[in-house]
């Protein structure tokens, strides 16, 4: 029997898919005869829940306890971990919530998710110095317009268009008081890592088009045309400055030299 034969055999007893049909082989239905194998499964699926529960703390605190570990039971059934370390479990909560039938009532729960995501991706993230104000200050016309800035590996953003996701994620994650009069419309998020430390602010529809644009390799000059195709009132000057002061553009290799 290959090593890998093994490991994937072990790994689907543990956290089995829903409706598995396929026998298991002889040496693995002989494993799971043994008494102590239903604790250990069941010690395994519990690390993964609770895995599950912390590193998505807004939604633990919109929906409870009990109906987030019921959720997570299943979704961890459906996605077991690929790394034994758990710390950045979970990618594909979001997209399974959107598609889960008893979060139907609840449509802004996918995209408060994906902002927990974020900012366990931001966390994670490798290091690299950030953009410098003073650097890009001191580019010609010509230079700048032709520049491709890329986001910092830390920098995570979304643009949610119907639900009011980030003030829902930033009240459960600072613990704020819920507001029964909030404003009910489309918000976006940065999130970034400048100082050791995952720091988060409000993004608008046009700063977000602007980083899409710069992750997807564009020139400076094309991602602030589309970012104000996004929102033609947009304030480019106070944009830029906003994603410089947040560490959300990674310095060009050159800047290191000035």
């Amino acid at each position: 029997m290959r090593l890998s034969d093994f490991q994937d055999g072990l790994a689907s007893a543990l956290l089995p898919p829903p409706g598995a049909s396929v026998p298991p082989p002889a040496w693995l239905d002989a494993l799971l005869a043994q008494p102590g194998f239903a604790v250990y499964r069941n010690t395994v699926a519990k690390g993964c829940i609770d895995a599950l529960q912390a590193n998505y703390p807004a939604v633990h605190a919109l929906v409870g306890s009990d109906w987030l570990r019921a959720t997570a039971h299943a979704f961890v059934h459906e996605h077991p971990p690929t790394d034994g370390r758990l710390m950045g479990y979970g990618a594909g909560f979001a997209e399974f919530l959107e598609g889960f039938g008893p979060a139907a009532n609840l449509p802004y729960l996918g995209a408060v998710a994906r902002l927990d995501r974020c900012w366990t991706e931001s966390h994670l993230a490798a290091d690299a110095p950030a953009l410098q104000a003073a650097w890009l200050a001191r580019q010609p016309p010509e230079t700048l317009a032709h520049l491709h800035l890329q986001p910092h590996p830390a920098a995570r953003w979304q643009w949610c268009e119907d639900h009011p996701a980030y003030t829902l994620w930033q009240r459960q994650r600072e613990q704020l008081q819920w507001d029964a009069h909030l404003p009910w419309h489309g918000e976006g998020a940065l999130l970034t890592r400048p100082h050791d430390a995952v720091q988060w602010a409000p993004l608008s529809h046009a700063g977000c088009a602007l980083l899409d644009a710069c992750a997807a390799g564009a020139t400076f000059e094309d991602a602030a045309a589309q970012a104000l195709q996004a929102d033609p009132a947009a304030d480019l000057p106070a944009l830029v400055a906003l994603l410089l002061r947040s560490g959300a553009l990674r310095a060009p290799e050159t800047s290191l030299n000035y």
